[in-house]
């Protein structure tokens, strides 16, 4: 059977003025039977319409704070530096993606950005505006292949059907999180300190998010690479 060729979101180092990528996203993705391919940074939508009919589905990794501009916020001090380069081409590939309902897995900043685009808004900075203050460690120290604290499986949700479980232990590397849900997107997974850490849309075919690290954790998680071969099989 013909494996599925996912494209994969570029990190971007400022300092290098280079793209990168942490290999865990694309092993993950080996792993549970796709062909990841790392995508250009930039893209003009004619490129994307001609790669777009070679890919089955689109991973929405993590790195940059999403431009606050783009909820419709002033930028905050505590607020990360954005990547103009990446919010013009995740836009692009997520309007693409939609019209054409193929699969779309966010990680960290990739679910952030995914309820951006749905019309939602984010906390630029947990500590500063996140109203529940908590003990949960959200900005976990390395090593990232360990758990630091648990998330609730909403009952109805894909994930719950994927995991058959009501509670997961979940890595944490994120100082920003979803404010307001955005418009038609539904709630998967939520912190113990209240916070939407997983996300999905029922309308369409496979368009998931999540806060935690899977490409981090999956070579000893289960619950890790079930995410994964769920998205690629969403993509076969």
């Amino acid at each position: 059977m013909k494996k599925p060729i996912i494209g994969v979101i570029p990190l971007y180092d400022e300092e290098k003025e280079s793209i990168w990528m942490l290999p865990g996203y694309l092993e993950g993705l080996s792993e549970a039977g796709a062909i990841p391919v790392v995508l250009p940074m930039h893209l003009e939508a004619g490129e994307l319409d001609e790669l777009d009919g070679m890919l089955d589905g689109y991973l929405f990794t993590g790195g940059h704070d999403v431009d606050p501009r783009l909820y419709d916020q002033e930028r905050l001090s505590l607020c990360g530096p954005s990547c103009k380069m990446r919010d013009r081409l995740e836009t692009m590939i997520f309007e693409k993606a939609g019209q054409e309902n193929k699969p779309v897995l966010g990680i960290c900043r990739g679910l952030q950005l995914l309820n951006v685009l749905y019309g939602g808004t984010l906390y630029q900075d947990l500590p500063e505006e996140y109203p529940l203050k908590s003990e949960i460690d959200h900005h976990m120290t390395a090593p990232y292949d360990r758990t630091v604290h648990g998330v609730t499986i909403e009952p109805e949700s894909p994930l719950r059907q994927l995991l058959g479980k009501t509670k997961l232990q979940v890595n944490s590397y994120h100082h920003q999180g979803i404010c307001a849900l955005g418009t038609g997107l539904k709630v998967m997974a939520v912190s113990d300190d209240g916070l939407v850490e997983g996300i999905y849309d029922p309308e369409k075919k496979f368009v998931w998010g999540v806060q935690w690290h899977p490409e981090f954790i999956y070579q000893k998680d289960e619950d890790a690479r079930k995410i994964f071969h769920a998205f690629v099989e969403a993509c076969a």
